[in-house]
């Protein structure tokens, strides 16, 4: 019996990270670490179709959903054999949840990457990402997106006289330093990539090994950029401090900086913060769930969330990031 446990980030935007424990079929879901959403389905439904089943969608049934304070609250039974089957792997997800639910974050396991290729044929931002080589045969946007609560809650004065929200002109910006190619990449331990197949031409670069460095490590690359559209990019980062502080991979100086912004979001904090690898500033931190507690006990106000000014929360990162 093989149960597997694992992290996966949320991509296109990069929106947070899917924490689950699978065993066949059924697995459970968490990106708070808190709640967590139990699932089934019938893979029996994909025998016979070989390599078509790799796209084909069944859907998942509702097993429960489960919290270490509420305990579990069961999804709606079926009196049929094939769900007393999938009600068996079902338990068996969740005996385990209770075993190893306090072990989180998780390892993460989509090392393989897709990344849209800017005109140098250079990794420009990070589309998706999957576990497995057979998962590379999917087909998402090849654009890359900001986001729709970018759109509405994303501020930034870097960019002068803007007559659209600044997720819009976001997008729109990085897109245009697109070559339009997106290539799939296996990312190793040591942060280099190995070059898979391609979407849309660039066929003679499957082979290729990126070192590291070519990638960067908040999944927006500024190369090439101007100044102001290098703020704009900071500031979107900083914007989604409180989610980048989930992944494991960041280097000490933009962990500080990410901290610095995230920590003026408490809501967000409290939410996520459970979640991450590593807290540099745990006085900040703690200082910040402090904040969240008590904007619980008082009538709904706008958050740093829906509006992050530049001159507030600015990263100052390096133009290479």
């Amino acid at each position: 019996m093989r149960i597997e446990c694992y992290a996966q980030r949320l991509l296109n935007p990069f929106r947070g990270v899917m924490h689950t424990v699978r065993y066949l079929s059924a697995e459970a879901v968490t990106t708070d670490g808190i709640e967590w959403d139990i699932y089934v389905a019938n893979d029996a439904l994909l025998d016979g179709l070989g390599r078509a089943g790799r796209r084909a969608q069944i859907s998942d049934i509702r097993y429960g959903h489960w919290s270490a304070e509420t305990g579990l609250k069961r999804g709606p039974l079926y009196p049929s054999d094939d769900f007393r089957r999938l009600e068996d792997m079902g338990a068996v997800v969740y005996e385990h949840l209770l075993e190893v639910h306090r072990a989180v974050p998780f390892a993460f396991r989509d090392q393989f990457e897709l990344w849209l290729l800017d005109r140098d044929e250079q990794p420009l931002a990070l589309l998706h990402s999957v576990r497995t080589h057979v998962e590379t045969d999917t087909r998402p946007p090849l654009d890359w997106r900001a986001g729709l609560a970018a759109q509405e809650h994303f501020g930034s004065a870097a960019v002068a006289d803007l007559d659209e929200p600044a997720g819009v002109y976001l997008t729109r910006h990085v897109n245009s330093l697109a070559s339009g190619t997106a290539q799939w990449f296996r990312r190793s331990d040591d942060g280099a990539g190995l070059g898979l197949h391609t979407l849309r031409g660039g066929e003679h670069l499957h082979g290729r090994v990126l070192e590291a460095d070519a990638f960067p490590q908040l999944f927006i690359s500024t190369t090439g950029m101007d100044e102001a559209h290098i703020r704009l990019v900071h500031d979107y980062h900083a914007w989604q401090a409180p989610w980048m502080l989930l992944l494991p991979h960041l280097d000490i100086a933009a962990r500080s900086r990410l901290e610095f912004a995230a920590f003026r979001q408490a809501e967000l904090i409290e939410k996520h913060c459970r979640l991450y690898p590593v807290v540099l500033d745990r006085h900040a931190l703690q200082a910040a769930r402090v904040e969240a507690a008590l904007m619980r006990n008082q009538p709904h106000r706008k958050t740093g969330h829906e509006t992050m000014p530049a001159d507030d929360v600015a990263l100052g990162v390096s133009a290479d990031e």
